[in-house]
């Protein structure tokens, strides 16, 4: 059934397309507008012509441009010329061509906003923790790190349907620019075909685009074709190499292989020592041909020892570059939080150090007060001792005394002393004493003398 571009049907379909674009444009334009109040929000802007800057206006013109080419209703057409080859004649044709060619082509551009549908409905973008974990780490969350983490979780799938994606896309629109030239290309099978061997970069040459429109794609598809030649190379040779556990058990098993190897090596180089020792001393007649047998043997088995060493080095080179990363990374963060710890009680030491310090500080600058209010203490009780020895006695006690004859009599008796000890009490110097012998000194050329104080006892003799 063929529709002309003059129907009903078509002027319908073009008329939805018309509609779909539209739409399309409006929901760009809101997103946009989100975009602006989230800029707004987090860098505290009050008005909007701020985040309008001349890279986000080129953006989204470019964008509303690209999104906006579709076929417009109506039956519109123009010339196209171009070069025939693979029918064996090199004239140029003119035919034409429905503007509608030239309007559908560009609209494959509008498979970018599959990449934003990806970012804005992927787990890491919707998720909360994510984003504060990617913040942390200054991780933008971007349709570049999706794209990554899909490749990373399943590689094999995101280049099936990337390329099948491809082959599909090209083939289509190779079929929509060579169609009205050659037969050949009328047929979609055919341009599928020319696509694939494009793509595996093969080249046949019994299918070959004629416009400039189909060699365009055609080398477009010869470079994504390469760049996902090398994706799954890539890719292959990842799911080929031995996870860590699969290492360990290899080098193990390596290890016990050239282990037993060098023992045998050893063992060899004994017995061919032995034996070279033996055919030389040990026997009666030297057979020449057997020693240089065995000397070659030995040589061999050296040549093999040093060969199983070297095998060995090679092993714990590569079991070390391999395994002792993971040790090597335990040591580290245990070092970090050991020497972290030391630093906390560091710091608290010198926390408690500190004020101590300030405490010396506050009593050293309180001592110079403290001293001399000692000092003034110490002072005034000397002064009051000394007064309290150098003033006369009383006069009413002397008048007691007088009138209580008894009294005295009986203090007398009681301070009696033996003449011994009145002797060496009587010798000790008293203040008395001392007074009266500075008394007796000469003054002014004449010699006084001092009263004799009598002794105790001296009354009853």
């Amino acid at each position: 059934m063929h529709i002309s571009l003059s129907s009903v049907y078509s002027t319908a379909i073009k008329t939805l397309i018309t509609v779909s674009t539209l739409m399309l444009l409006g929901l760009i334009i809101a997103y946009h507008a989100l975009e602006v109040q989230l800029f707004m929000i987090d860098n505290c802007a009050d008005d909007w012509r701020i985040a309008m800057t001349w890279q986000r206006i080129s953006g989204i013109m470019m964008e509303l441009i690209v999104c906006a080419v579709h076929p417009i209703p109506g039956e519109y057409r123009f010339n196209w010329t171009a070069k025939l080859i693979n029918c064996g004649m090199a004239n140029e044709v003119t035919q034409s061509v429905p503007i509608d060619v030239a309007l559908s082509l560009p609209m494959f551009f509008r498979l970018y906003l599959i990449c934003r549908v990806m970012l804005l409905h992927s787990k890491l973008f919707t998720d909360a923790s994510s984003r504060s974990i990617g913040a942390l780490n200054r991780i933008n969350f971007n349709t570049r790190f999706v794209l990554k983490t899909l490749m990373t979780i399943c590689p094999g799938t995101c280049l099936m349907v990337f390329m099948v994606s491809l082959w599909i896309i090209g083939s289509w629109t190779m079929r929509l620019c060579e169609r009205h030239h050659d037969k050949d290309h009328a047929n979609l099978l055919n341009t599928m075909w020319l696509t694939a061997i494009t793509f595996l970069s093969i080249g046949y040459g019994d299918i070959v685009p004629n416009t400039y429109c189909g060699r365009g794609i055609a080398v477009t598809t010869g470079l994504m074709g390469a760049g996902c030649t090398a994706l799954v190379v890539a890719v292959i040779a990842r799911k080929l190499e031995l996870t860590r556990a699969e290492k360990h058990v290899h080098n193990f098993m390596m290890d016990t292989q050239l282990t037993k190897r060098l023992k045998n090596a050893a063992a060899n180089v004994l017995r061919e020592t032995w034996l070279i020792y033996k055919n030389t001393k040990l026997v009666k007649k030297v057979n020449a041909s057997k020693i240089r047998t065995h000397q070659r043997k030995f040589l061999l088995a050296i040549y093999s020892l040093r060969k199983v060493k070297m095998d060995q080095r090679k092993l714990m080179d590569n079991a070390n570059t391999i395994t002792d990363m993971a040790k090597t990374q335990n040591s580290v963060y245990e070092l970090v939080s050991e020497m972290n710890q030391r630093q906390e009680l560091l710091e608290e030491r010198v926390i408690a150090l500190e004020e101590r310090l300030g405490n010396v500080v506050e009593q050293l600058e309180s001592l110079p007060d403290a001293v001399s209010t000692a000092i003034q203490t110490l002072i005034q009780q000397m002064q009051q001792t000394m007064n309290r020895s150098v003033s006369p006695p009383n006069l009413n006690e002397n008048t007691q005394n007088s009138s209580n004859p008894m009294a005295n009599q009986g203090e007398h008796k009681h301070t009696y002393l033996h003449p011994n000890d009145a002797a060496s009490l009587a010798s000790r110097p008293s203040w008395s004493s001392f007074n009266l012998a500075s008394a007796s000194a000469p003054v002014n050329g004449r010699q006084t003398l001092a009263p004799q104080v009598p002794r105790a006892g001296s009354f009853d003799a």
